[in-house]
């Protein structure tokens, strides 16, 4: 795989020790967050989104839900209709079954699952390619995702969509 340069950052232009002052307002913000952020977050009142994946319910994310105590975490529900599409990351990602019965492809092996089962993603040095499928397409069959994205920063963030969920009909965008 050849690797593609990235535009290098241009050098800050500060000198007045701000980057500091900086770091300091930032840890404190985390810490305010964490005392004072949502504890629970309503998922009545969030919206269902079709992508590339399949259709999801986010309840935490790094990058559009920073108004909770926990802002280290994404937590979603994943609705499997027929089968979702297929990405590879590094794994560390666990998902616990709500309703239905389906199974998951990890690294083309299949292991099923159903009801108030665990499915544990595998930590792998070149992640682990997975796809999820409903066993009784017109039936729920939905998981909540956890991780924990410093867990994920440190393993590089891989993250490669391989294939489309059968039910995403927008953009295709890169990787």
């Amino acid at each position: 795989m050849e690797r593609e340069k990235v535009k290098e950052r241009e050098p800050s232009q500060r000198d007045d020790g701000s980057h500091y002052e900086d770091t300091l307002r930032l840890n404190a913000e985390a810490r305010d967050r964490a005392r004072n952020g949502k504890i629970v977050v309503k998922g009545k009142d969030l919206p269902w989104r079709q992508g590339r994946q399949g259709l999801s319910k986010t309840y935490l994310s790094w990058h559009d839900v920073l108004d909770t105590a926990a802002e280290d975490w994404t937590c979603f529900i994943h609705d499997v209709k027929v089968h979702s599409g297929k990405h590879r990351h590094q794994g560390g990602i666990q998902l616990f079954v709500l309703e239905g019965e389906g199974y998951t492809t990890v690294d083309d092996v299949k292991v099923d699952w159903e009801k108030w089962d665990l499915i544990i993603l595998p930590v792998k040095p070149n992640g682990c390619a997975h796809q999820h499928y409903n066993k009784v397409p017109g039936k729920p069959a939905k998981w909540m995702a956890f991780r924990y994205n410093p867990f994920s920063c440190a393993l590089g963030n891989l993250f490669e969509q391989v294939e489309d969920s059968p039910d995403f009909k927008g953009k295709k965008l890169a990787g």
